[in-house]
């Protein structure tokens, strides 16, 4: 699957009520303008409903408190000066539906870029500078999943030492395997689930020291 088309899915999939599922895109100010058409293109096409039902692609908000959270960072973001580019708004009025929306020229100051949104939201972020969109990326307190893509190897080295997420995948979603380490850092919390770094915590060390009599 190309990755633009994953992108979209990867976040919209459960509504973002995914605690893996990327909160901020940042895209390189050379490819923005056609990256953000063709991601709101996807965004579009989705296809919304019962979560039960197979052809659904992206399922309703949990509850009325989630659906609240939503309308609350999306208006807080518009306020800042905000763009939508599509969505935005409930699906009728019977569940917690929620159109997929995706943001432009959200400042950084908005909770939505310093909380943790729960919805579908994608706010479209331009950078130039690797060195200041990592420092970005960095500052929020949470620090469970960080994805990159990129054909630069130099850059993607740059992104895997330097990102401060527990787990950090480049140019792919290869997250929450049951053979590798899950957990974040800071707010994210600690320890891991999964791999064998998920059993340390059920083991208890021992040391035996002896010397000879």
């Amino acid at each position: 699957m190309p990755i633009l088309r994953a992108l979209p899915l990867w976040l919209f999939r459960n509504a973002g009520q995914v605690c893996a599922s990327p909160s901020r895109f940042y895209v390189h100010e050379t490819v923005f303008a056609a990256f953000a058409q063709r991601f709101t293109e996807l965004a579009d096409q989705l296809k919304i409903g019962d979560g039960f039902a197979p052809t659904s692609q992206m399922r309703p908000l949990a509850n009325a408190r989630c659906l609240m959270m939503v309308q609350e960072l999306l208006a807080d973001a518009a306020e800042l000066g905000g763009g939508t580019l599509t969505g935005g708004k409930r699906i009728g009025d019977k569940g917690h539906f929620f159109e997929p929306t995706v943001l432009v020229d959200v400042p950084q100051q908005a909770r939505l870029l310093n909380e943790q949104p729960f919805g579908p939201v994608a706010p479209l972020l331009r950078f130039t500078d690797l060195d200041s969109v990592i420092a970005q990326a960095n500052s929020l307190e949470y620090g469970l999943a960080a994805f990159g893509f990129t054909k630069s190897l130099k850059t993607a080295t740059e992104l895997g030492n330097r990102l401060q997420a527990r787990m950090v995948s480049i140019n792919h979603f290869g997250l929450a395997l049951p053979e590798t380490p899950f957990g974040g850092v800071r707010a994210s919390g600690h320890g891991s689930g999964g791999g064998t770094e998920g059993l340390e915590a059920y083991l208890t060390t021992k040391l035996i020291s002896q010397i000879g009599i």
